[in-house]
């Protein structure tokens, strides 16, 4: 598939935050920690690359909340692979100091079912990340 991004792929997704410096505290860590890089920085945004894809946060003069609400009509949660069981524990770990929250936490890593090693984190305005391990699924 060399380099050039397939039909079908994702260009980029844009998050609308409503505290951008706070948004960016969180997210520049789980990004950077996931091998995105910093893309693009300007006044109202930043961007982290990973490959083709890349992922915006702005802040919007035009919102109208200033939270999300991931049960509401719109994105509900974001899903990354992650390399593997480890690294979804040492981001879980790792989590709580850079803004992040550990959802379903009686049920964790399995809140996805036996099959599916994964962690649902939360940031401090809502969003909801989901960080799927790449190892062999089911319990050890």
């Amino acid at each position: 598939m060399g380099g050039e991004p397939a039909t079908g792929m994702l260009h980029h997704v844009e998050l609308w935050v409503p505290d951008l410096p706070r948004a960016i505290e969180s997210w520049q860590w789980l990004l950077e920690a996931l091998g995105y890089a910093l893309f693009q920085d300007w006044s109202d945004g930043r961007s982290w690359r990973l490959g083709a894809t890349y992922l915006v946060l702005e802040q919007s003069p035009a919102l109208t909340a200033d939270r999300h609400d991931r049960r509401r009509p719109g994105l509900n949660h974001l899903a990354f692979h992650v390399e593997s069981r480890a690294m979804v524990d040492a981001l879980v770990a790792q989590a709580p100091a850079n803004g992040w929250t550990l959802m379903f936490p009686d049920r964790h890593p399995y809140a996805g079912g036996d099959q599916h090693y994964a962690a649902y984190l939360e940031d401090r305005d809502g969003f909801e990340v989901e960080l799927v391990a790449a190892d062999p699924p089911g319990r050890e």
